[in-house]
């Protein structure tokens, strides 16, 4: 009977040396490419713990430099010295999506407000629109200052330059302004043709994210009128199965919520971190935002119940969730009134007709 064949101790070594032997750069552009694409910082660092040769080219400054939006998203619930000190090794490298993560954790959970905020515009100056849009709140609301630090133009302003880069809720911020003459010369017309753009350009976003993901036959399946009883002498009417974000409603899944966005909110409802006395977060629950000072944030005028960071997280909730809660509650206004002293006019006045308002009036 004939043996076995074995392979020689040359074959096997030239196998085994197979990677040792291909060039750095090679390397290194592999990484790049899988850095970028990474879903997650976790399934990168697990690629890394490969090998040490890995280990020592992921961490050099091209890789991390070229690193996506996803592959810098860390999570709330497993934030560490040694997370934070990747996060900065990143922005070493010149990373734009952890300078804007980055500055957000230590604007609004750490507490790092100067350095934050360094961040925030080192990553805008780079034509990052989420952090254009959100330097543009920070303007709006005065944050980590007091209400005499708000600068309502510049907010104007970056959001204009964050909508121009196709960043949808800074372009529906725009729309609000021009609505209400809020930082802005009051232009009904203009501020409604943005507000309308705005929600197309959500519902071709959703659409072409949906229809990735499903096939053709199920994804046209989750857009189909369905007949809903609307009155009580069963009257049947036409009407959307779901409200959606937008006012188009088509019933298909609210869009992912950006990770810096969902950090800030996963830190305060987790309980690692905890917010001061008469501090509320954003009630929209794509934002995050938690207040840095009180009343700092628009109050529903209704309810008062609530509160928002901006004009568009305002809409953007009402149309989700906070139409079906809100109830008008009599003399809430007088009670804040006598406590803050603000809270009314920095629900209504200063932010020109409020969108809960507006609603319930039509009815």
């Amino acid at each position: 009977m004939r043996r076995p064949h074995r392979h020689s101790s040359k074959h096997s070594s030239d196998k085994h040396d197979f990677f040792d032997s291909l060039p750095d750069d090679v390397v290194l552009f592999i990484l790049s490419r899988l850095s970028a694409s990474a879903s997650s910082p976790r399934h990168f660092i697990t690629v890394l713990l490969t090998c040490k040769r890995l280990n020592q080219l992921g961490l050099n400054r091209l890789v991390l430099s070229r690193a996506g939006e996803k592959m810098v998203a860390v999570k709330a619930n497993s934030w560490s010295e040694y997370a934070h000190r990747f996060l900065r090794r990143c922005v070493g490298a010149g990373n734009v999506h952890a300078s804007y993560t980055l500055g957000m954790i230590r604007f609004y959970c750490l507490g790092n407000r100067g350095s934050g905020f360094k961040l925030i515009a080192q990553a805008a100056s780079r034509s990052h629109a989420p952090a254009l849009y959100s330097l543009g709140v920070i303007q709006f609301n005065g944050s980590g200052g007091s209400k005499s630090d708000r600068d309502l133009k510049a907010g104007v302003a970056l959001c204009a330059r964050a909508s121009l880069l196709g960043h949808i809720d800074a372009l529906r911020e725009l729309g609000h302004c021009l609505q209400d003459g809020y930082g802005v010369n009051r232009n009904m017309a203009e501020g409604r043709r943005l507000l309308i753009q705005a929600n197309a350009r959500e519902l071709a976003q959703v659409i072409r994210s949906v229809s990735k993901s499903l096939p053709s036959r199920l994804c046209s399946s989750m857009m189909k009128w369905r007949v809903h009883r609307r009155h009580a002498n069963d009257a049947c009417q036409m009407e959307w199965s779901c409200p959606l974000l937008s006012d188009y409603g088509y019933n298909v899944a609210v869009p992912d919520v950006h990770p810096a966005n969902r950090f800030l909110r996963d830190w305060y409802e987790s309980g690692r971190g905890v917010l001061g006395e008469e501090l509320r977060l954003c009630a929209h629950i794509g934002c995050g935002r938690p207040e840095t000072r009180p009343h700092e944030f628009r109050r529903c005028s209704v309810c008062g119940k609530v509160n928002y960071c901006s004009r568009g997280c305002q809409a953007l909730d009402w149309k989700l969730r906070h139409k079906m809660e809100c109830l008008p509650v009599e003399g809430w206004m007088v009670e804040n009134v006598g406590v803050g002293g603000d809270a009314v006019r920095e629900g209504n006045g200063e932010g020109g007709a409020d969108v809960v308002a507006q609603d319930v009036a039509a009815g």
